[in-house]
């Protein structure tokens, strides 16, 4: 049985497994919208049989994550999710672990390291550079508009409606969507689909897209570093693999982003893998962590120190 802990942040107080030895090199892993935890499954042993601390929280709005104050913005925004990552590395007292994340988790992965590089050893990022800039005015390309439906729908009331009366039925259509070539069961998606019972799930999801679209104001508390990483969207010291699946939501852009990596970066283009990528991947997910961890030397110790 996994047991599941809880460590206080401004916001929060923060859901998270853990796993493997408290003086191995930490490893944060982060999911996605609209999934959970359990999509890590098979990326933490592997990772524990080489000695990592491997931490796996759940994002607001997921699972028992709860935010503390009754009346707070249930704030999706990008830089709510960063923020939540680093006071959650901080309260955790991890020592600069290496953070893996995709969809909504690499959006705060990217955010965290972007402004705060000091606390993190690398990282490894689904779908390359995660950062939003400002609401865009005009369209995009009409294969992204249409790939993009999704986030017009929970624009809407009755996308509202439909998260309330039907999200499992809804979020199961999108992992279909988005992993078209990954066939997985009813059982895997229940374990998953029991983090979208959070009583926060509805209003965290459709601020995010609202949002990002420029539709609703973000969390006050915040507004400072989410007009810097929307104007500045600023670049990532860090040393980086990004992870893109050639079958998922958009098509794998690594050139766009190398630019917005200043130290070593890499990246990895996977066949037939969607969005999701740890649970259809999960080894090649573990393979970039522990390169990372291995500093490139191909191997991996445990301890703190480099």
């Amino acid at each position: 049985m996994i047991s599941v802990r809880q460590v206080v942040t401004s916001r929060l107080s923060v859901a998270y497994e853990e796993h493997g030895p408290p003086d191995g090199i930490p490893a944060v892993l982060l999911h996605g919208f609209p999934y959970a935890p359990r999509t890590y499954d098979a990326v933490v042993p592997i990772l524990v049989g080489h000695g990592l601390h491997v931490i796996v929280p759940y994002l607001r709005g997921f699972g028992p994550t709860r935010f503390l104050d009754a009346e707070a913005v249930r704030s999706g925004e990008q830089a709510a999710l960063g923020t939540d990552l680093v006071e959650t590395v901080t309260a955790l007292g991890l020592d600069r672990p290496i953070v893996a994340g995709y969809d909504w988790g690499g959006r705060a992965a990217c955010v965290a390291t972007a402004i705060r590089p000091d606390l993190f050893r690398g990282l490894v990022t689904g779908g390359g550079y995660n950062l939003f800039g400002p609401p865009a005015t005009q369209p995009l390309a009409p294969e992204v508009e249409h790939a993009l439906w999704y986030q017009y729908y929970l624009h809407t009331e009755r996308g509202r409606a439909m998260l309330e009366t039907n999200r499992r039925g809804f979020c199961r259509l999108l992992w279909k969507l988005w992993s078209p070539k990954w066939q997985f069961s009813d059982e895997t998606f229940e374990q998953s689909a029991e983090s979208l019972d959070s009583p926060d799930f509805v209003e965290v999801v459709l601020h995010s897209y609202r949002h990002r679209s420029g539709l609703v104001v973000g969390d006050p508390g915040l507004h400072e570093l989410a007009a810097r990483l929307e104007q500045e969207q600023p670049a990532i010291s860090v040393p980086a693999i990004a992870l893109y699946g050639d079958a998922g939501l958009l098509p794998p852009a690594p050139d766009r982003d190398r630019g917005r990596f200043l130290s070593h970066f890499e990246s990895r283009t996977l066949s037939a893998i969607g969005h999701n990528l740890p649970q259809e991947a999960p080894e090649a997910v573990a393979a970039a962590i522990l390169d990372l961890a291995s500093g490139g030397n191909g191997s991996v110790s445990s301890g703190s120190g480099e």
